[in-house]
């Protein structure tokens, strides 16, 4: 007989290993600096450090329902927690950079099965009336995670050292494991297959799978830094990306023991339910990429005050979900959507008429409003997603739906740092052609600095130079606060984008009871 336990004691086991999973992608970013300096590398070196856990993590994603069928869901599921937790600690002791890439890879192997299964386990251990204030729970670690990584890595790093960041995994790791080991049981209808009992490897699809999404994350992280299709390697790598991608597709549809089943995406809500997840990732992660770095090399604030600024988004998140996980009960999941993004999108263009006066209090309450947005959002594309899918297809179906927000949230990076560099450049083009020597105006504003230059000691000669510098830089910082604000009204509409998906849904009525398609 079954043991009772209580679901929400489930829901803090599961929840433990996927916000240390999900805070490893993005806790490492202010770190690179001082990673690279303590190895002896270059920047550039170092940021593998991110790209390589990155790929690991997208490869394993799609297939942690074959896994799981072959191991065992609970089975797979130690066995992830296991290698990610010795993975963590063989990145704080590494000795080398290339020792440290090694070990991230494995780090990003074992927690690429972490969320997909920790989804499923979340989703069958709570009723149906239940599973939207499950989800709200779960999604507080999955949207809070990226949001506070960066500013708990500034923080250890600025207080230790860069090892402690993967360090602090141990202890949480361990106590995962035990909770895991005495509470968390396969479910009754999970059939586990063997090679002995018939279970096949598809090593065509899994030599695809791995090889599309390995050059995909590598054309998404490494593009910008190498000037996109202008190098041959990225070009190189977005070319066997798309061959690959397609391939695998192709190739998984004729097979009876799919490693990936996309038969899952004829379910409408589904493949909706996933695109809308994955421009959800693109938004969330490219404005917590943004933000931060424009407050950084525009107003001069440190990598922890930067960090605060989206703290308060963060608290916003954690208050809304409970709320929203109790209005999926009352009101239909698409009015909730549609309500996030509309808020969310306000949030981002208020962002985007930022400006060098920008103070703290505004930062904030921008911040919040799009973080509101977010909190209603995550729950209800969840439970649309999963509310035909069948308990058996469920650990297939969340692999699937959790690739799609990690693809989206590495293109939302992307996208939003190429967009940044090249709508920098235009600005400064335009700003300059209007900012010449024989406009009065400009002529005026540089005597006036030469000026209280000259009031301060210097020569007339080096404050006339001094005082072009000045003018000029001031012009770059005003072109890129021009760019940051493009990037944020990008981000915006591309939300906006999941509305009119929505009028393709299929309606499903609140959580009141079981679910029921109409």
């Amino acid at each position: 007989m079954k043991r009772q336990i209580n679901p929400w004691v489930i829901a803090l086991t599961v929840m433990l290993a996927t916000f240390m999973e999900v805070l490893d992608t993005s806790v490492a970013n202010v770190s690179l600096p001082n990673i690279a300096g303590n190895l002896s590398s270059s920047n550039d070196e170092a940021t593998w450090v991110l790209t390589s856990y990155l790929v690991a993590n997208a490869v394993i994603l799609p297939m942690s329902g074959w896994f799981a069928m072959l191991l065992g869901r609970k089975r797979y599921y130690l066995i992830c927690v296991g290698i990610f937790t010795v993975s963590s600690l063989l990145c704080g002791l590494a000795p080398s950079l290339g020792a440290l890439i090694f070990f991230r890879i494995l780090q990003g192997l074992g927690g690429g099965g972490l969320q997909p299964v920790s989804q499923a386990i979340l989703v069958e251990s709570f009723p149906k009336e239940k599973q939207g204030m499950a989800l709200a729970v779960y999604g507080m670690g999955v949207i809070v995670a990226p949001v506070i990584g960066p500013t708990l890595g500034g923080w250890i790093t600025d207080n230790y050292s860069w090892r402690w960041i993967f360090l602090i995994n141990l202890p949480v790791g361990l106590l995962s494991m035990l909770m895991t080991t005495a509470l968390i049981e396969d479910p009754v209808y999970l059939i586990r297959k063997t090679f002995k009992t018939g279970l096949k490897l598809d090593y065509i699809g899994f030599a695809l799978l791995a090889l599309g999404l390995g050059a995909l994350e590598i054309t998404l992280d490494e593009g910008q830094r190498d000037d996109w299709f202008g190098s041959n390697f990225i070009l190189t790598a977005a070319l066997t990306a798309a061959v690959c991608l397609v391939l695998v597709v192709l190739w998984e549809l004729q097979q009876d023991q799919p490693i990936i089943d996309f038969r899952i995406l004829k379910n409408r809500n589904f493949a909706i339910a996933s695109t809308n997840i994955m421009l959800l990732g693109f938004v969330l992660y490219g404005s917590t990429a943004l933000l931060p770095l424009m407050l950084q090399t525009l107003l001069g604030y440190t990598a922890l005050n930067s960090g605060l600024v989206l703290s308060p988004g963060g608290l916003v998140i954690c208050a809304g979900m409970p709320l929203v996980g109790y209005l999926l009960r009352k009101t239909e999941a698409r009015y909730l959507i549609a309500f996030g993004v509309i808020i969310s999108s306000a949030g981002l263009f208020y962002m985007a008429k930022f400006n060098l006066q920008l103070d703290y209090s505004t930062a904030v309450a921008a911040r919040m409003v799009q973080s509101l947005g977010l909190a209603f959002l995550f729950v209800p594309i969840n439970s649309t997603a999963f509310s035909a899918v069948p308990k058996e297809k469920i650990g297939a179906a969340s692999g699937l739906f959790n690739l799609a927000r990690n693809v989206g949230g590495s293109s939302g990076i992307a996208i939003a740092t190429t967009l940044l560099a090249r709508r920098s450049q235009f600005h400064q083009q335009v700003l300059t052609s209007h900012a010449t020597s024989t406009d009065l105006n400009v002529s005026a504003t540089i005597s006036q600095i030469a000026a209280g230059l000259m009031s301060k000691g210097a020569s007339a000669i080096d404050a006339l130079a001094q005082a072009q510098k000045v003018f000029y830089a001031t012009i770059q910082r005003q072109a890129t606060m021009l760019a940051f604000a493009d990037a944020f009204w990008v981000l915006g509409i591309a939300f906006l984008c999941i509305l009119p998906m929505l009028f393709l849904m299929k309606k499903t009525k609140p959580h009141t009871g079981p679910m029921v398609m109409e």
